[in-house]
């Protein structure tokens, strides 16, 4: 067996370069998907379960898109047609959702947006881990980083730029202003061109030749995991009462109706586990199902690290532009001029986190050579969330730019070092289903948040958005302290 060869700088920029379209759609989408929605007639509190359409799709999508890119090779490979399918349904999903009429389109618009992207966003993750050998790993999903930040600077800044450039900024009631729409259209030609820049500008290995590289199958030590197979009936039983006694207390607490996620994912995963225990082991569902109860056992110790991380990404993209138009700009109203000038300060707060990204995963490489993948990601986990938790703290909204500077290195390492180390713990011929398994962790706790965050801003947090945030820097402390629990590459190989 040999081992992969070095790529090029330039190789690995091409083979990275699409990721700077999948963020510009990405970033529009976070940045602006709850201005859409509260200008089309939502309540603040009902903005969280519109959101709950993002994790969703990104629980339902990415492991089939996965599992699929494994066992798929065409003559243009096996990563770059998934690349390409989901190129073009986003472009189409960006030209739609700044021109809904009603809310119920712009609900129903961001589950295509966000399934498109996830179509082309998953094989990417894979696509690393198939070109690169363990060594370069870290350089390549720093890339990947370096590019969502560039791609994500530009588009969270657009609306504000827009209306620097005389572009109307603020429109009739239960309208998108023209900086929104404008802004998504040039999103969308952006992310068809990135995308098809790395489609014709790279080549893949075939199934075989990845057989034969020396990091197809991870150490030994790596594979340490619980036993996969069939589930039990007992355990297929056990969620499925679980979800159904949640659901019984939530209604005879008369609690709020979005806990009811919370029930319904408990309940969803016993009847998966029914379904595979039915099906035949050949089968889709059942093969992820066995992977999933089989995976990693750095994978498992990653997902508390994920769960408290995309937690808190998750409050700052769904309360960011409530929490600083009505605390720093004094504004509720999402038809006011102070409130879209608050929305549009927070879009260059977000460019400005992303760009600190960018710069940070130019020195995530060296970081990782000095403290290690754990050291560095602990660091840099922490230093988001002072970011966040420093938001209350400053009155003046233009230094909430140096908050952003935390939550940028925070931003670009989670985008980088979670995957890094995951990498080295998958066997090759399974890279794209275990990426999307990977995805679990990043898709739970978003769905946590969306169905629980309205209720506790109501319930506990005194219905200030702001507290949201500071509860999010809290959970990167979180996240960082269960880095400790990671092996990393030395300890396992």
């Amino acid at each position: 067996m040999k081992s992969k060869p070095q790529l090029s700088f330039w190789q690995i920029w091409n083979m990275c370069f699409g990721f700077l379209g999948i963020q510009f759609g990405f970033a529009l989408q976070n940045a602006n998907a709850s201005r859409i929605f509260e200008t089309l007639g939502a309540s603040m509190e009902a903005v969280p379960g519109l959101w709950i359409a993002a994790p969703l799709t990104g629980l339902l999508v990415q492991p089939v898109v996965g599992y699929l890119s494994d066992r798929t090779w065409t003559r243009w490979g096996r990563r770059r047609p998934f690349f390409m399918l989901g190129a073009v349904l986003t472009t189409l999903a960006l030209l739609v959702m700044p021109n809904s009429p009603t809310l119920w389109i712009a609900a129903g618009t961001l589950w295509v947006l966000d399934a498109s992207i996830n179509v082309s966003m998953e094989p990417f993750r894979a696509f690393v881990g198939d070109q690169l050998a363990p060594r370069q790993r870290p350089a390549g999903y720093a890339m990947q980083s370096f590019f969502i930040g560039v791609g994500a600077i530009v588009a969270s800044l657009l609306p504000f730029l827009l209306a620097r450039w005389g572009v109307a900024n603020t429109a009739a009631p239960g309208e998108v202003p023209d900086t929104v729409r404008y802004a998504f259209y040039f999103g969308a030609v952006v992310l068809l061109a990135s995308i098809a820049w790395t489609v014709f500008s790279t080549r893949e290995y075939t199934p075989a030749e990845l057989a034969a590289f020396d990091d197809a199958e991870p150490a030994g030590a790596h594979r340490t995991a619980a036993a996969g197979g069939a589930p039990s009936w007992a355990q297929a039983a056990a969620w499925l009462l679980l979800g159904t006694a949640l659901a019984m207390l939530i209604a005879w607490r008369q609690g709020d109706r979005m806990l009811y996620v919370l029930a319904g994912l408990c309940a969803a995963y016993g009847v998966l586990l029914a379904l595979a225990r039915l099906l035949p082991g050949t089968h889709m569902l059942a093969a992820i199902v066995g992977d999933l109860r089989a995976m990693p056992a750095t994978m498992r110790r990653l997902a508390w690290v994920q769960f408290f991380s995309w937690f808190a990404l998750f409050a700052m993209w769904i309360y960011t532009t409530a929490a600083v138009a009505g605390t720093h700009f004094g504004s509720t109203d999402p038809q006011s001029a102070a409130y879209n000038e608050g929305a549009n300060w927070v879009g260059v707060l977000f460019g400005a986190y992303n760009g600190f990204a960018a710069l940070a995963a130019l020195a995530i490489p060296a970081m990782v050579r000095v403290l290690g993948l754990r050291g560095s990601h602990l660091l840099n986990l922490w230093l988001g969330g002072a970011g966040l938790v420093s938001l209350m703290f400053i009155s003046d909204p233009k230094w909430l730019l140096l908050s952003m500077v935390g939550v940028g290195f925070a931003w670009a390492s989670i985008l980088s070092l979670p995957y890094a180390l995951l990498s080295d713990s998958v066997p090759a011929a399974k890279m794209g289903v275990y990426m999307g398994i990977f995805n679990f962790f990043i898709v739970i706790p978003q769905l946590v948040a969306a169905s629980a965050l309205g209720f506790a801003l109501r319930a506990w947090l005194g219905g200030v958005p702001m507290h949201v945030l500071v509860l999010g820097g809290c959970s990167l402390f979180v996240a960082g302290l269960c880095v400790l629990r990671v092996p990393s590459r030395p300890e396992v190989v």
